[in-house]
C-alpha cells in the first residue's frame, strides 16, 4: 500500500512538471513579458472597470426611474458593465494563479 502510494506521488508530481511546462512553454509564446509594469498596467485597467461598475450602480439606485423600460434600459447597462469588469477581474486572478503555479515566469 504505502509503495502504491509514494508510485502515485512521483506520478502526479511528474505530471505536474510537465504541465508546468507546457503552461509556461504556451504562455510565453503568446503574453511575454510578464513584467511587474504589465501586470501594474491590467491591475489598473480592471480598477478602471470596477470604477465603472459601481459609479453606475450607484447612479441606478440614486436615480428616479420614470418607467420600467427606463430601468430595465440602466439594468442592461449595468449587467454590461458587470460582465466586462468580471471578465478582466477572473482574467487578473488566472493570471495570478498561474504565476503562483509556476505556470508564467515573470521577469
Amino acid at each position: 500500500m504505502t509503495d502504491n502510494i509514494a508510485v502515485n506521488r512521483r506520478f502526479l508530481s511528474q505530471v505536474e512538471q510537465a504541465i508546468q511546462v507546457a503552461n509556461n512553454e504556451i504562455i510565453h509564446k503568446q503574453v511575454a513579458p510578464i513584467t511587474t509594469e504589465r501586470m501594474l498596467s491590467f491591475a489598473v485597467a480592471v480598477a478602471k472597470l470596477r470604477a465603472n461598475y459601481i459609479e453606475l450602480a450607484f447612479r441606478f439606485a440614486d436615480a428616479k426611474h420614470a418607467s420600467n423600460d427606463e430601468e430595465g434600459a440602466v439594468i442592461e447597462e449595468l449587467d454590461k458593465h458587470r460582465k466586462r469588469f468580471e471578465i478582466a477581474r477572473n482574467s487578473f486572478i488566472a493570471l495570478q494563479r498561474a504565476i503562483e503555479l509556476g505556470y508564467v515566469t515573470v521577469e
